[in-house]
């Protein structure tokens, strides 16, 4: 029999305070249908002056956890995706390992920005695969507030914070998390980027917009057909939170209905690393995929790095 990994469980956490664009639009040159109509968000999630991307990571975690019926014990591998930490020392991971009440895992933090999730998940399938851990607890935490210039319309429309996380452990279906299909645009790196220590995150907006839409798609494809899942198959399709358009257009090229592709942006943001396992750990919740159904995950943004898998619904 072939090793393979499958998702256990899922959890997601949300700061308390709601930002609506009418809240914005009282502090920067913006409207409510000036955003809705660029990028599709009507409100967003932003954590407390003390709320940290590790705060958050264990909120997750710990839904994650409790919805596997595994204890703490049983993880042996923690994987923080987030690119907002407030500094690079300590790695969030192995603090929200020891607040989860998980003995001394192997944990790291990855950062692949809004791709990240889906990097982290590829890492957590392998190691289940080969052996290297018995089951992993992978977070996508971002505090993406910390980072943003509160006057800049551009950004601060789009950003939020979260959390989502799956807790990953061995299956006897090698395609349960199919095969990653990954890359990178380093040569355009410059067009999302935070200016130092002190700095704010930057965009090319159109830059971002034309390759996301364009570059993006072919990788999605070639996921499904790795996993030797049709399109027409997929339950739903959980795209990187980045802009509601952007999103749209994706699964246009894709052939999949409007129905299902998640939106969690809407009411969410962009939460960067986040946002996939959030939307995903929403749709599930809800109720509204059937256990055992094919989604397709798809992360896209700084670096330019990208990936793309298909897993199967816990």
């Amino acid at each position: 029999m072939t090793p393979g990994a499958r998702i256990l469980a899922l959890g997601g956490y949300q700061p308390e305070r709601v930002v609506t664009n009418d809240e914005l639009a009282a502090t920067v040159d913006t409207s409510d249908e000036w955003i809705q109509s660029r990028v599709g968000i009507q409100s967003r999630r932003i954590a407390g002056p003390d709320e940290s991307v590790t705060d958050m990571a264990v909120a997750a975690g710990g839904k994650a956890l409790a919805g596997s019926g595994l204890s703490p014990s049983d993880v042996d591998l923690v994987i923080v995706a987030t690119c907002s930490m407030e500094a690079p020392i300590p790695n969030a991971a192995a603090s929200a390992a020891h607040r989860l009440g998980i003995v001394a895992p192997g944990a790291y933090d990855l950062n692949a920005a809004c791709a990240g999730f889906c990097y982290a998940m590829a890492n957590a399938a392998d190691a289940v695969k080969a052996g290297s851990a018995r089951n992993v607890l992978v977070i996508g935490s971002e505090k993406m507030s910390a980072w943003i210039d509160w006057t800049d319309r551009s950004t601060c429309i789009i950003f939020a914070d979260g959390a989502g996380a799956a807790v990953v452990g061995a299956s006897g279906n090698a395609m349960d998390i199919g095969p990653v299909v990954w890359g990178s645009a380093g040569d355009l790196a410059d067009r999302i980027t935070i200016g130092g220590r002190d700095g704010y995150l930057w965009q090319e907006g159109q830059a971002v917009f034309r390759w996301a839409t364009t570059k993006v798609h072919p990788v999605a494809a070639e996921a499904c057909e790795r996993a030797g899942v049709k399109i027409s198959d997929l339950a739903a399709f959980v795209p990187h939170q980045a802009n509601l358009r952007i999103m749209e257009a994706i699964s246009r090229k894709l052939g999949i209905p409007r129905d299902r592709l998640a939106d969690d942006i809407v009411h969410a943001g962009n939460t960067s690393s986040a946002s996939i396992p959030l939307a995903l750990a929403r749709i599930a919740e809800r109720g509204e995929l059937e256990s055992g159904s094919p989604v397709l995950l798809l992360g896209f943004g700084a670096g330019l790095c990208y990936a793309a898998q298909v897993v199967t619904v816990p």
